[in-house]
């Protein structure tokens, strides 16, 4: 009697089978997003208008002058409408969704699906932050380009580092919100803490107004936290307030801290699903 061998593990097949989850749920993350677009238009619709309320005070804080911190008036539209662009694609206002799902006894359910619960999570923000970036952040830059003109990255090698930077943004900033949202296994009142926690991210990565605008000890202060590197990097990279040695150790310092955040994250989860455990979740 004759055996078929069975399949080599580890080859190409089972690489892509592996992937084939992420994937979808990248996909299906992506696609949710249009699933609303009377929302996504309202949503750009506000975004638009606190930006020219923005642009309007920024452009008052310059008066006369050329330069402030090293950005020009121009500088500081493009600044403007890169924030308000990365609004819902960094999810800068707030994420609460793997705590709903912690309280409510759901991730029961995620922890029988053939992925690791942080991949899979992040699988799913990355389709979200791709359909937020097409169907909001893209139309915002698209709108201050046509009423005043933007600073683009001036050739190959800044974009391929301002791209780079916008992918470590968006990890650094997923791998912190899922580090608070795991504020839920240990306490069912987490909102707060996490309403605290956003707070906290909209000064420190220069949201509200550009970190160089800020006192020296301030930014010395900023500079020992992950912050600066969930949204002002990019900034900086964009309008070239930062270049040349300086542009590359920004990038590395943003990949120190999201693989810092992604230890971070692995640690407290593990301690947060045995206790869950214990609780009898």
């Amino acid at each position: 009697m004759t055996t078929t061998p069975a399949p080599p593990t580890g080859g190409p097949v089972s690489r892509r089978s592996r992937l084939a989850l992420p994937w979808s749920v990248t996909r299906l993350g992506f696609q949710r997003q249009f699933a609303y677009p009377q929302a996504a238009l309202w949503g750009l619709i506000t975004n638009s208008f606190f930006g020219l309320l923005r642009v309007a005070v920024l452009l008052a804080l310059f008066g006369t002058r050329p330069q402030v911190a090293g950005y020009t008036p121009q500088d500081a539209i493009t600044y403007t409408g890169l924030t308000q662009a990365f609004i819902m694609a960094f999810s800068l206002f707030g994420w609460f969704d793997f705590m709903r799902v912690i309280h409510r006894g759901e991730v029961a359910s995620d922890l029988l699906r053939p992925a690791s619960l942080l991949g899979f999570w992040a699988a799913q923000d990355a389709g979200r932050a791709l359909g937020q970036l097409a169907l909001r952040g893209l139309p915002m830059l698209l709108i201050f380009q046509v009423i005043w003109g933007l600073n683009w990255p001036p050739g190959p090698l800044a974009w391929a580092q301002v791209t780079l930077s916008v992918l470590l943004a968006w990890a650094c900033g997923f791998l912190f919100r899922f580090l608070v949202n795991c504020a839920a296994f240990w306490s069912p009142d987490a909102v707060g803490f996490g309403r605290f926690a956003w707070a906290v991210l909209g000064l420190g990565c220069g949201f509200l107004m550009p970190l160089a605008f800020f006192p020296e000890w301030f930014r010395a202060l900023l500079a020992w936290t992950p912050f600066p590197g969930m949204l002002n990097t990019v900034v900086e990279l964009w309008v070239g307030v930062t270049t040349g040695g300086a542009a590359w150790a920004a990038l590395g310092t943003q990949l120190g801290w999201t693989l810092a955040l992604l230890l971070a994250c692995q640690v407290t989860l593990r301690a947060g699903l045995r206790r869950l455990e214990v609780a009898g979740g």
